[in-house]
């Protein structure tokens, strides 16, 4: 086939005008949409070629008659569908009119029986409200009589407890002035007539007097040297605030205090019997004393130990011996006191842990443990880590003891050890008050209540010779304490407002010369006792500035205390000293000069900070050596020691201590760490250390060492390693 050939980009094709109007033509393209007008102009114009364009005339007049006939059917359609439309649109709206109808009906039908439903819920709620209003405003009716006569019983009741609060409130002087004028004259003019007649025949002994602890005591006391004197405030009622006059209501007409005699001395199985004897003769409480090497946290197999074990208390290393100890006496039933300072922890744990071996829980439990170490530092000087940590671990002793023993006095504040070292009655009575507000100090930065523990604490008192001021001692110190309590720390339980205490006589007053005098001197003392209003009472037996009691001397001591207790009159009466002049001028001196020491204290930024100054222990060693000079001056008799002496000896029986016990002792303690799981053991070591470190309570930890036979001396050595030893500044 021959190719066409390509057309020239320059060359142009023309077509003719007929063929151009045929096409127009048939593509549908036909000038017949332009106005008439327009047409018949370009028709004039193209006269000449109109021959030429007929068929394109004739196509357009077919188009135009296409045209035509498209309109007219789509007129037609349009209108048949108009028709059809109106017809529908009629028939849909006679549909909604009829069914609009129906819904009208139904709705009106709905509502008319709504509405009788509704007429009728309304009547008989009507009906019951009207009822429960009825019945509300008789209800109302009564209770608002019955709660109108209560208002006025509790108006009533309140208007009689708040004139009894003004009553108190106000001021009430036990004396008027007028009258106090009167006698303060009068006793001036007996000084100048009577007593100067009297001093002009007779020289009185000294030119002045005064106390043991030095205050000075008037030629006589009288409501004048108390002018003061406001009744309920400071003397009150016995059981009330200021508890001046006794702790309890009716004091001994309610029970005797409880009376214990110090026990421990050899082995564990030496003590239990003697606990048992003192027991059948009508002792009420037990007292437990340890040795020197417990006391200061070394086992009996310890090269510090030597000599020691068992000589002057019983020894202890291990649960086992405390189960030895208390064995066969169900600790529900009596009440123990343990004295026990720097290792009081391990003690307490072990008394725990034999009463839960008898099948007693620890809120069973009563008694005291003494876990006093701030006196340690100031007098006794048994201790083995430095003060502040040393007051942790009593106070963790307190926070456990406040939650899981409410029957158990976790600390006894003691007073004893600071006067036997040389302090005098005030300084007895200051120093160790300023220690029991340092523990409540303690206790509350912990974040403590002070209601929760407070009530528990209690105290321990020395009882000399000097029987006014020790009577007047135990007076002023409840008061005090109350005080301090109530006002300082905030305590709302008049619980804890209570000082309660227990008392032994003065071991430091026995005498090696005529040992029998000291008989006489130990019923006076627990006399002074019973007449200041003490709890608990430890009688000192006649031989104990030789040795530990025998049987016989200890009954002598017991016996003391059962004469005092029935046939002195003394527990007849509550505080039978109360109201004497001399007495409450005593008891006033008494607390005044033991606040200046404690304000001194508290300027000094507390007792812990005090004792690290030496502070406590300067004045107490001031003190201790006045009185040696008294002695050896005479100024101060000591019957049988400085004047009527004797040469005859007096011989008595003493009770020796066998040096043999120390292997019985020390072969226990040996069979007791061969037979312990040793995992175990090495396991609750450790975790009192992690305790001791982090800060947590160690009483937990501490008891589980003690379930696994972790010996005193090994928890005391964990607290060696983790706070360091301590080793007192001398201060002259």
């Amino acid at each position: 086939m021959k190719k066409a050939k390509p057309m020239s980009k320059t060359s142009k094709t023309t077509m003719p005008a007929g063929k151009k109007a045929a096409a127009k033509a048939a593509s549908g393209k036909i000038a017949a949409k332009k106005p008439q007008a327009m047409m018949q102009a370009a028709v004039s114009k193209k006269a000449p070629v109109a021959a030429a364009k007929k068929p394109a005339v004739a196509a357009k007049t077919t188009v135009s008659k296409k045209v035509a006939v498209a309109k007219a059917t789509v007129a037609k359609k349009a209108a048949a569908a108009k028709a059809v439309v109106a017809k529908t649109t009629s028939a849909a709206k006679a549909t909604v009119a009829k069914k609009a109808a129906v819904a009208n009906a139904k709705v009106a039908k709905k509502a008319v029986v709504a509405k009788a439903m509704v007429a009728k819920k309304a009547a008989v709620a009507k009906a019951k409200v009207t009822k429960k209003v009825a019945a509300v405003k008789a209800t109302g009716a009564k209770k608002a009589a019955v709660a109108k006569a209560a208002v006025a019983k509790k108006t009533a009741v309140a208007k009689t407890g708040v004139a009894k609060k003004a009553a108190k409130a106000v001021p009430s002087p036990s004396y008027d002035k007028a009258g106090l004028k009167k006698i303060a004259a009068a006793k001036r003019a007996w000084e100048k007539g009577a007593l100067a007649k009297s001093n002009q025949r007779m020289k009185q002994r000294r030119e002045a007097f005064f106390t043991d602890s030095g205050i000075p005591i008037p030629d006589l006391a009288t409501p004048a040297e108390r002018p003061r004197e406001d009744y309920l405030r400071d003397l009150g009622f016995p059981g009330e605030y200021p508890f001046t006059r006794g702790p309890q209501a009716s004091m001994y007409r309610g029970r005797h205090w409880t009376m214990r005699q110090f026990a421990g001395f050899g082995t564990p199985a030496d003590t239990n019997a003697r606990f048992k004897y003192l027991l059948e003769h009508g002792m009420t409480g037990l007292s437990t004393a340890f040795d020197m090497p417990a006391l200061m946290g070394y086992d009996a197999d310890h090269p510090m130990s030597r000599g020691e074990v068992g000589k002057e208390g019983v020894a202890v290393s291990s649960l086992a011996d405390f189960e030895i100890l208390y064995g066969g006496i169900p600790l529900d039933q009596v009440t123990t006191s343990m004295t026990i300072n720097a290792s009081a922890i391990y003690a307490l744990a072990c008394y725990v842990v034999t009463a839960e071996k008898q099948g007693i829980g620890p809120e069973k439990l009563g008694g005291t443990i003494q876990a006093d170490i701030l006196k340690e530092y100031i007098a006794q000087k048994e201790w083995i880590v430095p003060p502040r940590p040393a007051v942790r671990i009593v106070i963790d002793m307190i926070e456990w003891a406040s939650e899981h023993m409410p029957k158990f006095n976790p600390i006894s504040i003691s007073g004893y050890h600071i006067r036997e070292a040389g302090a005098t009655a005030v300084q007895e009575l200051a120093f160790t008050l300023a220690d029991g507000i340092g523990y409540v100090e303690e206790c509350v930065a912990r974040g403590m209540n002070v209601d929760d523990f407070a009530p528990r604490l209690s105290f321990f008192w020395d009882v000399h010779n000097d029987f006014f001021e020790e009577v007047a001692k135990f007076r002023a110190a409840r008061r005090i304490w109350a005080r301090v309590l109530r006002d300082r720390f905030g305590a709302k339980d008049p619980r804890s407002w209570m000082l309660r205490t227990h008392a032994q006589t003065a071991g430091v007053s026995l005498t090696a010369q005529q040992p029998y005098n000291n008989v006489v001197r130990v019923a006076l003392q627990a006399f002074a006792a019973v007449c200041g209003g003490t709890q608990s009472l430890h009688t000192n037996s006649l031989d104990e500035t030789y040795a530990l009691p025998t049987e016989d001397s200890v009954t002598i001591a017991l016996r003391t205390q059962q004469i005092i207790a029935n046939e002195s009159g003394a527990d007849r009466v509550v505080d039978p000293l109360g109201g004497s002049y001399y007495i409450e001028y005593l008891t006033d001196e008494m607390e005044k000069r033991a606040m200046e020491y404690i304000d001194r204290i508290h300027d000094m930024g507390g007792i812990i900070r005090a004792v690290e100054e030496g502070y406590p222990q300067k004045e107490i060693a001031e003190s201790a050596f006045r009185h040696q000079k008294e002695v050896e001056s005479k100024d101060r008799i000591i019957v049988g020691v400085n004047a009527f002496q004797s040469d005859k000896e007096t011989p008595i029986d003493l009770l020796k201590i066998d040096d043999a016990l120390a292997h019985e002792q020390i072969a226990r303690l040996l069979q007791v760490k061969a037979s312990r799981d040793a995992a175990a053991h090495q396991a609750a070591l450790e975790a009192v250390e992690k305790a001791a470190e982090s800060g947590e309570n160690l009483m937990p930890s501490v008891l589980d060492a003690v379930r696994a036979y972790a010996t005193l001396g090994e928890v005391c050595d964990v607290f060696r390693k983790v706070f360091g030893t301590y080793r007192e500044v001398g201060r002259f």
